[in-house]
C-alpha cells in the first residue's frame, strides 16, 4: 500500500507529539520521587526545587496509584514548608481546581491560612483534608482487605492521629502552633501511606514465595 507523503508526516507528527508527553511525564515523574525524598528528610529547598522542575515538564502530570495526587500539590506543600505562604495559597488553591479529591493539598491549605492568620477558613479545610484522609484510608483498607488494602495503616496509628487532630480543632479550645505541628506530621505519614504498603507487600510476597 502506498503512504502518501502527507500521511507519513502527520504519523511522525504524531509519534513525536506521544513520545514527548512520554519524555515530560518521565522527567516529571522523576523530579516528584526525588522531591518527596528531599521532603521526607526534611531538605525543602531541594524539594522545591525538584517540584518546580516537574511542574515545568508536566504541570498536568499525577503521581501514585491511590493517593493520585497532582504536581501543584507538592509544589504547593513545598512552598509552604519553605515559607513561601502567598505563593503557597495560590499553588494549592490551583491544585485543588486540578483535582478537588486532593486531601493533602486541602489540608496544606489549611495550614497556609492558619499560619497567614485567617483561622476561621483555616479550621475549614483542616477538617476536610484529615476527614478525607481517613475516609480514604478507611476505604482502601477496609475494601481491598483481601489484597493490597491490608498493608494500609496495618496497626492505624495514622487514622489515630487524625481522628486525635480532629477531636482537638472541634473542641475550640486548642493551642494553633500546636495542632499546625501535629497535622504537619500527618501530613508527612499520609504521604508515606501508600510506600510504606507497597513495600511491605513486596515483602510479603518475597517472604510466601514457594
Amino acid at each position: 500500500m502506498k503512504i502518501s507523503n502527507r500521511s507519513y508526516s502527520l504519523a511522525v507528527l504524531l509519534l513525536a507529539i506521544f513520545f514527548s508527553g512520554c519524555g515530560a511525564g518521565f522527567q516529571s515523574g522523576s523530579d516528584v520521587a526525588q522531591g518527596r525524598q528531599a521532603m521526607f528528610r526534611g531538605d525543602y529547598p531541594t524539594a522545591l526545587s525538584y517540584f518546580q522542575s516537574a511542574e515545568q515538564a508536566g504541570p498536568n502530570y499525577v503521581y501514585g496509584t491511590e493517593l493520585r495526587e497532582g504536581v501543584l500539590s507538592f509544589l504547593g506543600r513545598a512552598q509552604y514548608l519553605n515559607g513561601q505562604l502567598a505563593a503557597a495559597r495560590g499553588t494549592l488553591r490551583q491544585a485543588l481546581a486540578q483535582h478537588k479529591s486532593d486531601n493533602a493539598a486541602r489540608l496544606y491549605l489549611g495550614l497556609t491560612l492558619a499560619k497567614e492568620g485567617d483561622r476561621k477558613a483555616a479550621a475549614v479545610d483542616i477538617e476536610s483534608g484529615l476527614k478525607g484522609m481517613r475516609e480514604l484510608v478507611n476505604y482502601i483498607a477496609n475494601t481491598f482487605s483481601n489484597s493490597f488494602g491490608s498493608f494500609w495503616d496495618t496497626n492505624g496509628s495514622l487514622r489515630k492521629s487524625i481522628t486525635a487532630n480532629l477531636t482537638t480543632l472541634a473542641s475550640g479550645n486548642f493551642d494553633w502552633s500546636a495542632l499546625i505541628s501535629s497535622c504537619e506530621t500527618v501530613a508527612m505519614n499520609y504521604e508515606q501511606v501508600e510506600d510504606q504498603a507497597t513495600q511491605d507487600q513486596r515483602q510479603f510476597i518475597q517472604m510466601n514465595q514457594p
